[in-house]
């Protein structure tokens, strides 16, 4: 096993992409005719990998295997696709092509096994909260200034 990269990236909209071509970020053409919602491997040369945190850091790794590994069965979300690069660079890429790692791969088939953990528990940490509305204390002298204060979105 060789480990192509490790550590965190950065997603927004829950997005990263796997692309061997001029970047693409089409979510239909992409999951076209899977029945899965997080790896979409129909769009040659390219992977879209939904993440559950809408926008920050995730820990990702990607290993190559000279074989078949056996599921580890700490992950809660497993898939897997066909993928096979359409040019000589492969790519990690961020949402929007902001940032790229690149995967040191050959132009040849694999089988790509996407496997995530926490992946609702970030879902639901993207939730919004109700803003709560902090009235301010009158003050008796007509002259006083008001103000309202709200918690900073996290």
């Amino acid at each position: 096993m060789r480990t192509l990269t490790t550590g965190p990236v950065g997603v927004h909209y829950g997005q990263l992409y796997v692309q061997s071509h001029e970047f693409v970020s089409d979510l239909g053409a992409s999951f076209a005719g899977q029945q899965n919602g997080l790896c979409g491997a129909a769009v040659p040369g390219a992977l879209f990998l939904i993440t559950g945190l809408h926008t920050g850091d995730v820990g990702f790794s990607v290993e190559l295997h000279d074989s078949e590994p056996p599921v580890d069965d700490a992950w809660e979300e497993i898939v897997e696709a066909s993928y096979t690069p359409v040019g000589a660079t492969t790519a990690l890429v961020g949402w929007a092509g902001e940032w790229q790692q690149p995967l040191d791969l050959a132009e040849t088939d694999y089988r790509v096994r996407y496997c995530g953990t926490g992946m609702d528990a970030g879902h639901d940490s993207n939730r919004l909260h109700p803003l709560r509305r902090n009235v301010p204390k009158r003050s008796a002298r007509p002259d006083s200034s008001r103000s309202a204060a709200r918690p900073s979105p996290r």
